[in-house]
């Protein structure tokens, strides 16, 4: 019995179908993004005096207590590390995430101790990515008396940057207001070195 009758097509289906989907497909795609969402499909990458300073997608670790904090981050060992990034698994009733809440409460009410407002949620626990780079609108301005008072500027102009850096839902529909930490932090340091 002859094979080479029944591999030929094989493998020429084989040849075709890895040049379509495997070289061509991806470049079609590729191209299209430069052409239609060329700042996203690079990364969505932030600048401060030309230098790349992160990305509007993925989280930074802040803990200058006259800056924004953002949500924990639980990659390990570098936080909001993008190839670490992973859910904690960790079950409600698991002592351990209590334990992490408390110690983020901790931090929070020594960084602050006079501050009477609850603390939202979303500054104690991780998102599913452990990425995350926006907090609740209730978290950004939980923050704002500490921030004005590190940087000695009016809690009113920290606020009103707050509100200027308030993202709204996807179509006014999905989600909740949020802010993005890394482009809230810019703009409090362009505020900060303006005369």
């Amino acid at each position: 019995m002859r094979l080479l009758p029944y591999l030929r097509p094989l493998l020429v289906l084989l040849a075709l179908f890895t040049l379509l989907t495997g070289l061509l497909y991806p470049l079609a795609l590729t191209a299209l993004a430069q052409i239609i969402f060329p700042w996203q499909a690079n990364g969505s990458l932030l600048t401060h005096e030309r230098a790349v300073i992160g990305s509007a997608l993925i989280g930074q670790p802040f803990v200058d207590p006259a800056y924004f904090w953002g949500r924990p981050s639980l990659t390990e060992p570098v936080p909001y590390h993008a190839a670490a990034s992973k859910g904690s698994n960790i079950a409600p009733s698991n002592p351990l995430l209590t334990e992490q809440i408390q110690a983020r409460l901790h931090i929070l009410q020594a960084a602050d101790p006079e501050n009477p407002l609850p603390v939202p949620v979303d500054l104690v626990t991780a998102s599913a990515s452990g990425l995350d780079p926006h907090i609740s609108l209730a978290a950004a301005l939980y923050q704002v008396n500490r921030i004005a008072r590190e940087r000695g500027l009016p809690a009113a102009t920290v606020t009103r940057l707050v509100q200027q850096h308030t993202e709204t839902p996807l179509w006014g529909l999905y989600g909740q207001p949020r802010v993005n930490v890394l482009r809230l932090n810019l703009a409090l340091d362009g505020l900060q070195s303006t005369p």
